[in-house]
């Protein structure tokens, strides 16, 4: 089932906890069923990262959102890459310490998805 505006994502509720490397990143088989809860914009890319593009009205809008993901990452020292340009926003996620996806990436998403 795939995640709507006015379904509450289990992903959400959860807590990133830092990620200190020597573990592999989620296989296929695991990145499923985490990918499922999500927003269905959210993409897996090249089977290391996750990423979503969001559209806006204009550059303040766009940035506005763009602050909101910032002041989630702070809050759970999980950081995307985010990309803004003129009513867009790019939201990356990949464990760098893991060269990969981790559940923190769609702990992350689950929350972006919140806004």
């Amino acid at each position: 089932m795939t995640q709507n505006s006015h379904t509450p994502c289990p992903l959400a509720e959860n807590q990133c906890i830092p990620c200190k490397g020597g573990i592999g990143p989620l296989k296929p088989s695991e990145i499923e069923p985490l990918k499922a809860q999500l927003h269905p914009d959210w993409h897996i890319v090249d089977g290391r990262h996750l990423e979503r593009k969001f559209k806006f009205k204009d550059f303040k809008a766009a940035l506005e959102f763009a602050n909101k993901v910032g002041a989630i990452a702070e809050e759970q020292q999980h950081h995307p890459d985010i990309q803004v340009g003129w009513g867009k926003v790019v939201v990356t996620l990949c464990t760098h310490k893991i060269k990969g996806l981790h559940e923190n990436d769609f702990i992350l998403a689950a929350k972006v998805d919140q806004l």
